[in-house]
Formats: structure tokens, C-alpha cells, sequence
């Protein structure tokens, strides 16, 4: 078998609208195409000895088994392949139930699609699932667990840490979208402006001074000292030489610490002589130049959370220990403490295991055991010097018996140190009596406290302390989103695009928009090329000053990743016209219909979809869309808009000369077409389309007519504001439009335009593009022998694949078959082919370059305006 291609879905996409998180592999079965399982003998049975969990798959059958009786009776690799890749993602401590597996068309090959938590792990799992069926059909030995336990490893380094995750978690509970900023943990919460931002356990919030506080142990300690917060007696040591000062002026048993260590790095506690103290201090250097050297409380080790200067909870800790049985040695019960179910690799479980390292010998060192010691009945053995729940530790929650004295000492901590999520670290006998009767102390102030602990303690009731962070960033009436408006179709998005943002600019909006020659925040362009993917969308997603996004979003993205939202006010949809098929296995325009319908089924359920009436699969879209829609027609009798508008329903329709807003009965005119620059006097039918569109969309979001219509006026089709489309420069003796248009759907707009257009001469200036059917290519060249007196074929861009020969041949079938008669050349570079047809022109020329890159032809042509202009 082999892997032809993995894509990786990161939003609503082809496949699934709600799952965002998907792999898409296009495999190829080769000759297992002609052995379904079924004729694999003994496949089935070795599929269930090493993979007894696949019990569960209910498949199509939906029923306990379900898949296993899909096996017996045959089916095919492909969907062998979607289970597996479940299957072990699941072993694997990521719990992904969601596949299908399609064929694309064409004889052996599939896509595999299936969910993942973790992306790479879901790229690996794809390539192992692969490995693991074809050791399966040779009947080959497969070390599965060796591939279990690297995934395992990789969720661990790419999975957000439990307090990051809980964050995130209950963002997506309130629909509150976020984008991963980094590999770690950078998360921003919200789009554009009503972003914050936040890592691990501090947010855009938290104070650098607060932070910086907190890291220093000993200025923490003075500042709490100072407002009668019981603290921990002790000094601030740089040198070996000051440790027998502390002994003297401490007095045993002590606690070593660095100054500005965490996470229990570099700690020593109930350290009882001499020597112990030198080595402890030796170990604290090692994480800091100042080391803090405390009296060792006896008590307990409670961790106490304040968030937004409230107290929120609290949990005793306890370090990795086991209590032994008389007959067995600590490695044994270690071994049988790591059975615990409720423990496992890293933060997948409750607890963590407990792993035999240098910090556990040392800690039974002092104890003078080892590994293989048999530890007395009942006895309590413990293996780390600190608390932490990644070493094994345990936690209790005891957040509902703290006493309201200790409660407002937390909270008053909180603003001492300035913290706005703050974890305190208190050595007492309990929290249940004030820290004045009990004798407890604060032993530091943590900035960035893990939340894992309260999550998920061993023993009592879990919190979910991510809550109070959201209703901090978020409090009532903030908003977390900005409008979004997005764009698709097969012509007609980007001057939609420009147009919508021009209105919304107009308005007063800081727009951020994505086009296919570039992505601009307000006038400006920030990136130039085709950015209408999922990653233009998040770049202006991640503009902290962008209040209103307007969104190109082409098929290509679409099922190259999803898209780079997960929901929008209003999409658009300008046309679907069979163009790009074949390519991605999208052979049908139905097909096509349904990568576009994406952008359809992505709008809020109170938002609009604003569709073609006139476009047989935009109807078509419209039928199974969620939410409400709005309908645009140069027809005001279209059927579909007369019903609509029976109904109450909105649309934009053209009649008696004006862009008019239709709603129910009533009629609003917007503007007539003739003061609306980019329809060229009304001359240029797909424009009036793509003014009703963005006229539409603005309107349901609800700009106003007024401001509506000023913009439509003062929207003027230039090199500038409409790069490529229909960009017209008049020079002394011929004109020259540059115009996109690169499918047969826009060579008949040109045509329909051109008809229009008096001249004498007409030259066109084509090219075609490798990646389209032949005959779709053949095609532009009959649709230009209609429109053109001559041909300049030109083919220096976007072989995509093919020759250049081969294109050029394929453009002049097109043009012999419609008119043998024609005249026609080829000149294969672009900017060749534009000076040679100014060679030519004649007074009254009207010269149209269908340029693929339109940023080449508009220079060419302005640099020859300039001279001629220098000529006077």
C-alpha cells in the first residue's frame, strides 16, 4: 500500500462541520483493491487477537461487533486502515471515534479520514495504522506497543498541560474560540480586538511586578511579614560558610530552597543535620545563586488557589509515598502503587506515576533504605521531597472546611503580592482553624499555580477553578468575538471581498480582510499572494486591532485544512460554476457545491447565508442550510425570491434600472446601477451580481441603506482598489483591460462586456491553466474566438503539471473548433506578449489581457502610461 497524501483539518471542513480535528489520508490499496478481508485468510482473527478492544466499533451496523462482522463478510483495506487508526489513538490515552472512508473515483484509491486529538499523533497514527494492516495481511510479528508508547510520548510533548487545557476546556464549554499561539502553552482566547491572551496559568493580566514578587521568595516573605502574615522564620544564604549561621540562628530541622526556584526545584525539607544541610544547599545552588534556608513546620503541605482576589480552593498535598505490608520491598510496592488505574503516563490520568529516580534514592538515603528494603507493616514511605503532581504526589481537596479567617488572609495575600491567579503554599496542621490558633505559616507565593490538583485530586470533590479565570477575561458584556462576514463561490469573491470591507470601512470599522493577491488591515497590505485559506483567516483573526473581518475563502483551503473560523455572521456564496474539476477528488459540481456549502453550514443559527438565486447549486446549498437566508436575482420574478419574500424573507434583486432591497412585500432601493462605478454604466452583468451580493450581506448584518449607498458610489474599479478585475488604462490611440478572469464562467462575463465596447480591433491576450480538464481549456479558447479579432496565446505561469505545449494545443482545438478562420499566435512569456499586441494596435484597439498574474500586466501597462505621458 502506499500513503499518496495526509492533510490535517483543523475546522469546519468537507468532511464534518462540528469535527473540526481530522485526518484525511489518500491511500492507495494497490492490489489489496482486489482482496477484500474476507479473502485475507486468518486477517480477521489476527485483527481481533491484537485488537480485542475493536469489540466496541459499532461501524455501520451499530451494533456491539458491529465492525468485526463488516470483516467477516469483506470490506475493504481502506476502512480497515480509519479503525486502526482509532484504535491505537485510543490504546494511546486519546479517545477518537469518528472516521469514514471514501473512495475518490478512481480504482484502489481512498480517503481514510478519521479524528485526532493531537495532530502529529494523528499524522502517526495514520502512517502506523498503515504498517500495523500490512503486518496483518503477511501475518507478520508488529511491536504495537513500542508505537503506543512513542504516541503516548508525542501527546505529552504537544498536548496542553492540564491548567492550560482546563482553560481552553471550559473556553469552548461558553463558545469562546481560541487559537494556539505557540507549541506550548500561548493561547489567545477571542478574535481581533476582543482577544486576551494567556500561558499555562497567566494572563494578559497578570502583573510583571507581582511576578517578579513572587519569584523572589525572600521579598515575598518580607512583603507578607510586614502586613502580619504568619511566615516562616529564616535567611536568605548565598555561601556554603552561611549554612552553620542558619543552623545556629534557625535551628533544625530546616527547609532549603532557591530563591527563585518553582515547581519544587532544588528543595530539601526536614533536613536534620550538618551534613544534610551542606549537601542541601549544594542542591538548591544548582537552581539559584540565593538560596532561602527556612525552619522546617511540621504539619501539612496545603496549596491554596485565589483567583480575581477571590479564594476559589484549597487541597492538601502529599508527596509520592507507599505503606508497606511487612513482606515486600519498596520497588515492589512502587511497582504495585503504579498499578493503580488511576494512575498513568504523564497528565492522562488522576495521578501520575511514580517513577524510581535520583531524588527517590536520595529520599530513601536518608532513611537509610533502598529499593529492595521491606518496609514494616504501616508504615509511610515517601519517595519525593516535594508535593508536586507530576512526581507521583497526591492531593485531597479540602476547599469547603477552610476557616473564613484563613480565607480573607489568602485574599489579602493575593493583593499584597498583586497576582490575579495565585497559589499559595501553607505548612499547617489543618485550614479548618485560623492560622493564628493552628500555627500554620505561608511557605510562598506561586505565580502561574498548576491547576491539576483541584481538577483532579485523588480524594474529593473535583473544582472546576478554570471558571472563575473565564469570568475574570470575560465578564458580563464583554464580547469575544468580532463580525465576520465570509466570502465563497467560483467567481466574483474577491471584488465581493473588497466591496463588503469597502462598506464596512465606510462605516467606521478597522477592517482586516483576505483577498486573492493579498491580506490588508485597513488600507494597508500586510501579506501579498492568494491568501484566502485557513491561515489568512487566523492571521486576521489575530489582529489585536481588527473590529470587523471580511474573509475570501477559496475551495482550496477548504479541503487543504477547513477553514480558519469556526463560525461567522454571513456567508456569501456568489456562484458555483464548474471550474477546478477534478482536482482534490472533486469530480462533480455537486461536489463542489458541497466544499463551498462548508462556508454555508459555518453561520451562526441567528446569522445569513446570502446566496444566488439565479445559480442552480447555490439553491441547491440553500435547502440544507441551518440558518436563515437572503437571496440575491437580476430577476425580481426569480421563483426562489418570490417565495422567500412571501414568506418575509430578504433579498436583493435588480429592477427598473436599481439595486433593490427586497423585504416581504416592500422595496427599498438601494442605488441605480448606472451611479454604481464597478458595473461600468450597468454594462457588466457578473458586476451588478457582485454589488447585489456585498449590498445584501451588509445589509442583513445590518448596515444601513444610506451608508450602504455611498459606498456602492465611491467603490471605484482601479488597479488599486480592484487589482485584476477589469482594470482599464486609456491610452492616446487603444485601451487595455487587465482582467482575473481565468475559467469559462468569467471569459463569458469578458465577452458579454466586450459586446458592448466599440472598437474596430480587438485583441485578447489568453492563457489557460495546467490543472483544469482539457476540455475546460478548450473551452476559454472557444469563448475567446468569440470576443477577439486576434489571439495572443501566452503560457509562462501555472503548468501545474503539464506542458506548456500541450495547454497552447489544447487552446487552439478550442479556437479551430469554433472558428477555423481565426487569427491567432503564440509568444510565450506574458510581458512579451502585452508590448507585442501594443506593437499592434491600431487607433480604436481595445487590447484584454486575461492575466493569471496580474500584478506582472499592471506594471507593464502603467510603466507604458508613464512613457507615453513623459512623451507629452
Amino acid at each position: 500500500m502506499k500513503i499518496l497524501d495526509i492533510k490535517t483539518m483543523r475546522g469546519p471542513n468537507y468532511w464534518s462541520i462540528r469535527r473540526k480535528k481530522l485526518i484525511v489520508m489518500r491511500l492507495d490499496i494497490e492490489d489489496l483493491e482486489e482482496k477484500p478481508t474476507n479473502k485475507i485468510d486468518g486477517f480477521l482473527e489476527r485483527l481481533q487477537l491484537m485488537f480485542p478492544g475493536m469489540i466496541e466499533h459499532r461501524c455501520s451496523e451499530n451494533v456491539k461487533g458491529g465492525f468485526f462482522l463488516r470483516v467477516r463478510e469483506g470490506t475493504w483495506m481502506g476502512h480497515v486502515i480509519e479503525h486502526i487508526a482509532l484504535e491505537i489513538q485510543t490504546l494511546a490515552g486519546m479517545d477518537c471515534g469518528f472516521g469514514r472512508t471514501r473512495t475518490t473515483g478512481q480504482p484502489g484509491i481512498y480517503n481514510v479520514v478519521f479524528s485526532y486529538m493531537e495532530e502529529k499523533v494523528g499524522v502517526y497514527a495514520a502512517k502506523a495504522a498503515v504498517r500495523i494492516a500490512e503486518a496483518l495481511v503477511s501475518g507478520e510479528h508488529y511491536n504495537l506497543e513500542e508505537d503506543i508508547h512513542t504516541m503516548r510520548e508525542m501527546r505529552e510533548r504537544e498536548r496542553f498541560g492540564p491548567s492550560t487545557g482546563s482553560i481552553v476546556d471550559e473556553a469552548i464549554a461558553r463558545d469562546i474560540p481560541y487559537i494556539r499561539l505557540n507549541n506550548q502553552s500561548l493561547v489567545q482566547l477571542g478574535y481581533g480586538k476582543n482577544q486576551v491572551r494567556f500561558r499555562a496559568t497567566m494572563t494578559e493580566r497578570t502583573s510583571s511586578i507581582a511576578v517578579d514578587l513572587a519569584s523572589n521568595k525572600d521579598e515575598t516573605k518580607r512583603l507578607l511579614g510586614e502586613a502580619a502574615i504568619p511566615v516562616a522564620k529564616g535567611l536568605c544564604i548565598s555561601t556554603l560558610e552561611e549554612v552553620q549561621t542558619c543552623i545556629d540562628q534557625v535551628g533544625f530541622p530546616l527547609v532549603f530552597k532557591p530563591l527563585d526556584g518553582n515547581h519544587g526545584k532544588g528543595a530539601s525539607i526536614n533536613v536534620k543535620t550538618k551534613e544534610d544541610a551542606e549537601s542541601a544547599f549544594h542542591h538548591a545552588k544548582t537552581y539559584s545563586r540565593k538560596i532561602i534556608v527556612e525552619k522546617f513546620i511540621s504539619g501539612f503541605d496545603f496549596r491554596v488557589l485565589v483567583i480575581d482576589h477571590k479564594f476559589i480552593a484549597a487541597a492538601l498535598r502529599e508527596p509520592a509515598h507507599v505503606i508497606g505490608n511487612g513482606t515486600s520491598t519498596i520497588e515492589y510496592l512502587i511497582g504495585a502503587e503504579n498499578s493503580d488505574p488511576r494512575r498513568g503516563f504523564g497528565h492522562e490520568n488522576v495521578l501520575t506515576e511514580i517513577a524510581i529516580d535520583r531524588e527517590t534514592s536520595e529520599q530513601l538515603a536518608k532513611l537509610n533504605y533502598t529499593l529492595e528494603t521491606i518496609l514494616p507493616k504501616g508504615e509511610k514511605c515517601y519517595l519525593k521531597g516535594t508535593a508536586n503532581l507530576s512526581t507521583g504526589g497526591t492531593s485531597t481537596d479540602v476547599t469547603d472546611i477552610v476557616h473564613p479567617d484563613n480565607i480573607m488572609i489568602f485574599e489579602r495575600i493575593s493583593r499584597i503580592i498583586g497576582l490575579d491567579i495565585c497559589g499559595i503554599d501553607i505548612m499547617a496542621t489543618n485550614l479548618s482553624e485560623p492560622l493564628s490558633v493552628s500555627g500554620g505559616v505561608v511557605l510562598e507565593v506561586n505565580a502561574a499555580p498548576g491547576f491539576r490538583m483541584h481538577l483532579a485530586p485523588a480524594n474529593g470533590l473535583p473544582r472546576n477553578v478554570a471558571a472563575p479565570v473565564l469570568d475574570m477575561l470575560y465578564p458580563p458584556g464583554k464580547s469575544f468575538r468580532i463580525p465576520i462576514i465570509a466570502i465563497t463561490g467560483t467567481n466574483g469573491k474577491t471584488t465581493t471581498t473588497r466591496l463588503i470591507a469597502h462598506i464596512a470601512k465606510g462605516i467606521g470599522y478597522h477592517v482586516g480582510y483576505t483577498t486573492s493577491d493579498g491580506i490588508y488591515v485597513g488600507n494597508s497590505m500586510m501579506l501579498k499572494g492568494d491568501t484566502t485559506g485557513p491561515f489568512s483567516a487566523e492571521f486576521i483573526l489575530k489582529d489585536p486591532t481588527v473590529d470587523f473581518a471580511v474573509l475570501e475563502t477559496a475551495r482550496g483551503g477548504i479541503l487543504r485544512a477547513g477553514l480558519g473560523f469556526g463560525q461567522c455572521d454571513v456567508a456569501v456564496v456568489t456562484n458555483i460554476q464548474p471550474d477546478h474539476l477534478g482536482l482534490s477528488d472533486i469530480h462533480t459540481v455537486e461536489q463542489m457545491a458541497k466544499v463551498k456549502g462548508v462556508v454555508v453550514e459555518s453561520v451562526k443559527p441567528n446569522g445569513y447565508a446570502v446566496l444566488n438565486a439565479d445559480n442552480a447549486q447555490c439553491i441547491s446549498i440553500g435547502k440544507n442550510a441551518s440558518c436563515q437566508l437572503a437571496w440575491f436575482s437580476l430577476d425580481e420574478n426569480n421563483p426562489m425570491v418570490v417565495e422567500h419574500c412571501k414568506k418575509g424573507g430578504t433579498a436583493a434583486i435588480y429592477e427598473n434600472g436599481y439595486i433593490t432591497i427586497k423585504k416581504g412585500d416592500w422595496k427599498f432601493r438601494v442605488e441605480k446601477v448606472s451611479k454604481v462605478p464597478i458595473t461600468f454604466g450597468g454594462r457588466v452583468t457578473f458586476m451588478i451580481y457582485n454589488a447585489m451580493a456585498a449590498t445584501l450581506a451588509s445589509y442583513v448584518y445590518g448596515f444601513k441603506i444610506d451608508d450602504i449607498r455611498t459606498s456602492l458610489e465611491t467603490f471605484i474599479p482601479s488597479a488599486a482598489q480592484t487589482p485584476g478585475r477589469m482594470n482599464i488604462f486609456n491610452f492616446k490611440d487603444y485601451t487595455v483591460m487587465i482582467d482575473f478572469a481565468h475559467n469559462s464562467d468569467g471569459f463569458r462575463g469578458i465577452k458579454e462586456f466586450l459586446s458592448t465596447v466599440d472598437s474596430p480591433y480587438k485583441i485578447g491576450i489568453i492563457t489557460g491553466t495546467g490543472d483544469r480538464r482539457d476540455d475546460d481549456i478548450r473551452d476559454l479558447g472557444r469563448i475567446s474566438s468569440e470576443m477577439f479579432d486576434h489571439i495572443i496565446i501566452r503560457q509562462d505561469k501555472f503548468l501545474r503539471g503539464r506542458e506548456a505545449e500541450d495547454i497552447v494545443r489544447l487552446l487552439v482545438e478550442g479556437i479551430k473548433e469554433k472558428k477555423p478562420e481565426q487569427s491567432y499566435e503564440y509568444i510565450p512569456k506574458e510581458i512579451e506578449a502585452l508590448k507585442h499586441a501594443f506593437t499592434m494596435a491600431k487607433p480604436g484597439t481595445f487590447i484584454t489581457a486575461l492575466s493569471d498574474v496580474i500584478d506582472n500586466a499592471i506594471d507593464v501597462v502603467e510603466t507604458y502610461m508613464e512613457e507615453e505621458l513623459a512623451k507629452g
